[in-house]
């Protein structure tokens, strides 16, 4: 089995169409998100992005769970990676930085993009299933945008891709009280496409999906993925202000005092609004 946090596997599928998989190689930490793991998955999504073969992706989580979000622990050891990732590159056409790449590059590539979601999908593992064309979840997959916990806000192109799915509403809901779903719930919701028994199932119909699709012309599915994008408001803008938002948390006395309470696991005691966590 490969050590590679993040692995690419081929696939053929209805006579000879390409498929690549690429999945989260972390299962014993649940996917748990590092650095390593994000810049695997940049490198990933450019390489496929080039491959004028491809006919369609799938994304995976190896082992009992998609993925549990950011590895706060393995992530926060080098800040300097952090500050670095979280800086934008000036030569993206959509403005985004590595931690919204890695979310919305699924979304810029030309075929279509298919999740498979089981266990936990938490916090970036939201925002990366949400990347996703397609979401295809076992029943009891468990949803959550987690940030909340953490006196946060989702800042992986979730501002974008979560009002894309459920509207602004329950973008909001979802997003203030960090809420847990089931996997059924989820598609009520709006956070995904279809429900099934188990994971087996659940990469039986991802697969079924994409030779559907397989029958409309490649060209015409990538147009429309294109449109879709342009739709709404710029993705420049909106990761622009997630970007903002997030800074202003991260520097916020009440997020400290929320990721502390998370890792006590103990209620938070927040202080007034707008109080920062430096103070002279």
């Amino acid at each position: 089995m490969s050590t590679s946090p993040v692995t690419v596997e081929y696939e053929h599928l209805d006579g000879g169409a390409k498929v690549a998989v690429v999945s989260l190689n972390r299962p014993a930490k649940l996917n748990g998100l590092t650095m390593a793991m994000l810049r695997g998955l940049d490198d990933a999504a450019k390489t496929l992005r080039r491959d004028r073969d491809l006919r369609g992706v799938i994304l995976a989580g190896e082992g009992a769970s998609f993925c549990a979000g950011l590895d706060f622990g393995s992530v926060l050891k080098k800040p300097m990676d952090i500050v670095r990732a979280f800086a934008p590159n000036p030569l993206a056409g959509d403005g985004t930085n590595l931690f919204q790449r890695v979310c919305w590059e699924w979304r810029r590539l030309p075929v279509p993009v298919i999740a498979v979601v089981q266990g936990h999908c938490y916090g970036g593992g939201v925002q990366l299933a949400l990347g996703a064309d397609f979401r295809v979840t076992a029943a009891d997959a468990r949803w959550s945008v987690l940030e909340a916990k953490w006196g946060l806000i989702p800042d992986m192109s979730g501002a974008r891709t979560l009002a894309d799915h459920v509207g602004a509403e329950q973008a909001r809901w979802l997003t203030m009280t960090g809420r847990e779903l089931s996997g059924a719930e989820a598609v009520e919701a709006g956070l995904a496409t279809e429900a099934v028994d188990s994971l087996d199932d659940a990469n039986v119909r991802a697969r079924e999906m994409l030779v559907e699709l397989f029958g409309r012309s490649p060209d015409q599915l990538a147009s429309t993925k294109a449109l879709f994008n342009r739709a709404w408001r710029s993705p420049r803008a909106t990761f622009r202000a997630e970007r903002f938002e997030q800074a202003k948390l991260l520097l916020s006395e009440n997020a400290a005092r929320a990721r502390e309470a998370a890792l006590k696991k103990r209620p938070p005691n927040f202080v007034r609004r707008g109080t920062w966590a430096f103070r002279g």
